[in-house]
């Protein structure tokens, strides 16, 4: 997709990428035939940018067509830059950061007022938690004890122009979402293992507050000359770093 998109963002999406394919492999209740139905579990990427994880994933369970991904990004294609709510399974339109959690935790109070038993996913990036819009979100999700909410934290330590804990440091986040009133785990957001472990956890969990894990994560992870440089954040791949990043997953795989 950023090949032929000729696009942006690839590294926040690697970053992902493990997280979203244990949720929807293990944890989302969806019925594919039927991409609208009201008891479906949520899946919202408030952090936009992160949205080819979301679409590679919406591909491997045929929700997407391979055109879709050969068009990413051209003039008139289904797929966008951005997360975009009129895409089948993408629930939020994001990229406005800080915008797509306060939609989520809406859907999470409708969910608990109508006493439903779905999920509402959260993704956002640390560097997002800048926003005060994020934090209004987690005082309003504790305040309502939504324990269908849980909030998915990609902490790769990078945003747009720096280091996350260079630009606003927002550590200890585990700390901070405890005391918000947030039962909170923390993990390898690479390991799935790891993340299958901590989503049992938040899933299976009766507490009567929201969810909240830290998945440390590595930018760019996979590709080695990508893997924690943030200059992928907006370079574009080129034919010669396009077959050596193949390369490179095609020897993980």
């Amino acid at each position: 997709m950023a090949k032929r998109g000729n696009s942006v963002h690839i590294g926040c999406a690697f970053s992902m990428i493990e997280l979203f394919a244990v949720l929807y492999e293990k944890f989302v209740a969806m019925d594919l035939n039927d991409l609208s139905n009201p008891q479906r579990d949520l899946v919202c990427l408030s952090k936009g940018h992160g949205v080819m994880a979301i679409y590679s994933c919406l591909y491997e369970l045929g929700v997407l067509a391979e055109e879709h991904l050969h068009n990413y990004f051209a003039d008139g294609s289904l797929l966008k830059g951005l997360s975009d709510s009129h895409i089948p399974g993408v629930e939020v339109s994001g990229g406005s950061l800080g915008h797509g959690i306060t939609v989520a935790t809406g859907y999470s109070l409708a969910i608990h007022l109508k006493q439903e038993n779905r999920r509402v996913y959260c993704f956002v990036g640390d560097g997002e938690m800048n926003e005060g819009s994020i934090w209004e979100s987690l005082l309003f999700a504790a305040h309502w004890k939504l324990k269908n909410f849980i909030l998915i934290v990609d902490a790769n330590d990078f945003q747009a122009m720096g280091r996350s804990s260079e630009v606003l440091n927002c550590e200890s986040l585990k700390e901070k979402l405890t005391a918000f009133n947030f039962e909170t785990w923390e993990c390898d957001g690479h390991s799935r293992k790891e993340i299958e472990k901590t989503l049992t956890f938040a899933t299976e969990s009766t507490v009567p507050k929201p969810k909240a894990i830290v998945a440390r994560t590595v930018k760019g992870k996979g590709v080695s000359f990508m893997e924690d440089d943030n200059i992928w954040h907006y370079t574009r791949l080129n034919e010669d770093t396009y077959q050596k990043s193949l390369a490179e997953l095609k020897e993980i795989k």
